[in-house]
């Protein structure tokens, strides 16, 4: 087993979604604002990338689930076991408790995208509609979110997820913790959140995001549903840079805790 220790940063204390402010947080149960799910996601991506370096960035796999939270200024330790196929992973809090396991993969090739007509553009919409299940219905073609990637904006970004690895900077291309972060804002740019929890992603690399490239976010809801008072919703998405797909993404979220209509935050 390998390990990287770290010290966790939550990157979100000013965000829309307040489950990453201390106060919001804390009526919710938590010790304080959660670090971004998409962030300890670039954490655990270490794991790969350290073993197979750029090859998994442009065909890898893996699954991430963030089943417990994690907060700022935390000690946390990045552990990477290998595995018949592949490598399991694990964020391991101060404590010793496992707060996100995964695993990863790296296939013998780049592996199929899919029907591009799955995933059609489609404008955002001019005012967003509160998250519900009628805002969210299975089949729903979401909004497009689009953005461009500058390597000369990477260094904080790098910074801020405690990103030591070279390939990114002498490659100038995107982390992948960036790449799915186009998940989570795609969400609250088509629908108006409250306190929201990124619980879980699947991804399949296909290829990176190069300096300058126009990146585009698309998909549909794939699931909604409601689980112990949580109602989640589950997206089918996927990434392109320049008109190439460099990731397909399953994320899972959920969009109105059951504290919400407990009058949590209030």
């Amino acid at each position: 087993m390998r390990t990287r220790k770290l010290v966790a940063h939550n990157t979100a204390t000013a965000s829309e979604n307040k489950i990453h402010d201390d106060d919001v947080a804390q009526r919710f149960g938590f010790t304080g604002g959660l670090v971004p799910g998409v962030d300890v996601y670039a954490y655990l991506c270490w794991g790969p990338v350290s073993t197979w370096g750029r090859a998994w960035l442009e065909r890898g796999t893996i699954e991430a689930r963030f089943g417990l939270p994690t907060y700022d200024g935390e000690d946390v330790t990045v552990e990477v076991t290998e595995a018949p196929e592949g490598l399991e992973l694990a964020l391991r809090n101060g404590s010793g408790v496992v707060v996100s396991p995964g695993t990863a993969a790296l296939p013998d090739a780049v592996g199929p995208f899919g029907d591009p007509a799955r995933f059609p553009w489609a404008p955002l919409p001019d005012n967003r509609p509160p998250a519900s299940p009628e805002a969210l219905p299975v089949g729903h073609v979401l909004g497009s979110w689009d953005v461009s990637w500058h390597a000369t904006l990477a260094d904080e970004y790098l910074r801020d997820v405690r990103e030591e690895l070279p390939v990114y900077a002498e490659d100038r291309i995107a982390h992948p913790g960036w790449t799915l972060r186009q998940a989570n804002r795609i969400l609250s740019a088509n629908v108006v959140l409250g306190p929201w929890i990124h619980v879980g992603s699947r991804v399949t690399n296909h290829g990176c995001v190069g300096d300058g490239a126009a990146v585009s976010c698309r998909g549909t809801v794939a699931a909604s549903y409601e689980r112990k008072g949580h109602r989640f919703v589950e997206l089918d998405l996927m990434v392109t840079a320049d008109g190439d797909p460099v990731a397909s993404i399953w994320h899972t979220a959920i969009y109105e805790p059951r504290q919400v209509r407990e009058g949590a935050t209030g």
